[in-house]
């Protein structure tokens, strides 16, 4: 069972997002499902899962300090890719793709999207 429906970030420029993260989460399998006019978009892979949102009080989208929004990616390559991909569309590494100790066959990458978010993508399959 899972404990979320979906997760949330704020974004100041929705039209760069959409464009950020069409990119940055095709490599984990997911696509644009939805878009929400002129106030956001949601992705999954069959349901929706992540919302990229204007602030719905009007004030400026800020970032979370100490928050992470990670996903699960199907294997190393794709965390490889992901990571790739989100500097490439002017993302900020956090995090070069590789193994994390903290868990058996933990292999992670981390970026920040346009507006600051981090973002993980998370594999513990063995290599």
């Amino acid at each position: 069972m899972s404990v979320f429906t979906h997760v949330t970030v704020g974004t100041n420029d929705l039209h760069k997002a959409r464009s950020f993260y069409d990119n940055v989460l095709g490599k984990l399998g997911h696509k644009r499902i939805a878009d929400l006019g002129e106030n956001g978009s949601i992705w999954g892979e069959n349901a929706p899962s992540f919302f990229v949102l204007k602030p719905a009080n009007g004030a400026p989208a800020s970032v979370g300090n100490g928050v992470t929004v990670s996903f699960e990616a199907p294997d190393r390559a794709a965390i490889d890719a992901f990571h790739a991909a989100a500097l490439a569309a002017g993302g900020k590494d956090e995090g070069q793709p590789g193994p994390r100790d903290w868990a058996p066959h933990a292999y992670a990458a981390y970026a920040r999207d346009l507006d600051g978010n981090k973002l993980a993508a998370y594999c513990f399959k063995p290599a």
